[in-house]
């Protein structure tokens, strides 16, 4: 039996609970400081307050001021944050772990640098660790999997990535389960670029779900050409920038999609995509959102900026993305939804 120690309290990091309680591990779920009420409502019933279904018995429940009672004998931590709590998770919690306690984080994200370099999560906590002189064992998640389904054990297939093959199969072995199917690759950039790319492009496919409720009315029946015409965009422009990370295998690409396709069906980002899409503006859907963390929309905005400055160096065309860029505007210049149909037309 393995110790699988949970560092944030988000709906993914938690439903991982269920994965590896399945399997007999003992797990201990350790909320951060903005999760002291979930951790407590946790407690209480035993199920996490977004869930509808009770944690599998004997999982443990921390505070933050509890981790190093929840430390001790782990084999695996899986961080659970969301990319709102990078630098918290970077800064706080990885130079206390020891070096070699593999971590798997759940965060899906990229952050750009002036250059127009994107950086995964586990490169940009590589990055800070190595200026203090530190160094930790960093994995991570990705592919087409959302928390609530995990929950129901609903089938999943994922990917897990890290630099080395025999801890990749050791966190496979605590983890797999008959409704949790998972890859393994040493393609970090690539596996973690594609699940943070999809966000921004799952934004502009639920676009055309609201531009049509406004078009034909709300309780109107479902279009889908318009979907797919945005999906196909969508993937073609992932494609394009899994290339520019120098990542662009059909596995990355096949686990990108996967993940577009269940986060506009199942996702937050569906849920202002399509009040973007009805003619509200980026302000006014946050509002009506409140309390919904909506990491799609600091991904989009910074592949954006990333690619505006590799196409200033000559390195891309910004033809190739109308779509990012369309997303970008509406985003950064509050402009209204006007999906460039014909710049996604094609001669072969």
């Amino acid at each position: 039996m393995a110790i699988v120690t949970i560092i944030g309290a988000g709906m993914m990091g938690s439903a991982l609970a269920f994965p590896a309680r399945a399997n007999g591990h003992e797990v201990r779920l350790v909320g951060p400081p903005p999760a002291r009420e979930t951790i407590d409502a946790c407690r209480a019933p035993g199920r996490h307050p977004k869930f509808t279904k009770d944690f599998p018995e004997g999982v443990k429940y921390y505070q933050i001021e509890e981790l190093e009672e929840a430390l001790p004998g782990t084999d695996m931590v899986i961080g659970g944050v969301s990319s709102f709590g990078v630098d918290w998770f970077g800064e706080e919690i990885l130079p206390r772990l020891p070096e070699d306690l593999p971590v798997l984080s759940v965060t899906k994200g990229l952050f750009d640098t002036e250059d127009g370099t994107l950086l995964t999560y586990p490169a940009l906590w590589e990055k800070r660790l190595a200026e203090k002189g530190l160094k930790r064992s960093l994995y991570a998640i990705g592919g087409p999997c959302t928390s609530y389904e995990l929950v129901a054990h609903d089938q999943s297939e994922v990917a897990f990535c890290g630099k080395d093959m025999k801890t990749l199969e050791f966190l496979r072995s605590v983890m797999t389960t008959d409704y949790y199917h998972i890859s393994l690759s040493l393609d970090v950039t690539g596996i973690e670029s594609a699940v943070a790319l999809k966000n921004g492009y799952a934004l502009g496919i639920a676009l055309t779900i609201g531009l049509n409720q406004k078009e034909f009315g709300f309780a109107s029946e479902l279009h889908f050409n318009s979907q797919a015409a945005v999906f196909g965009q969508s993937v073609r422009e992932m494609a394009k920038l899994l290339e520019m990370q120098g990542c662009g295998t059909l596995d990355n690409l096949v686990v990108g999609a996967g993940d577009l396709y269940v986060t506009v069906y199942g996702g937050r980002t569906r849920k202002v995509g399509i009040l973007l899409g009805r003619g509200m503006n980026i302000d006014e859907a946050k509002e009506a959102l409140a309390g919904v963390t909506l990491e799609s929309l600091v991904v989009a905005v910074r592949v954006a900026r990333a690619v505006k400055v590799r196409a200033a160096k000559g390195e891309l065309s910004l033809d190739d993305f109308p779509l990012l860029l369309h997303v970008d505007e509406i985003l950064t210049e509050k402009k209204p939804v006007d999906i460039p149909w014909e710049d996604f037309t094609f001669r072969a």
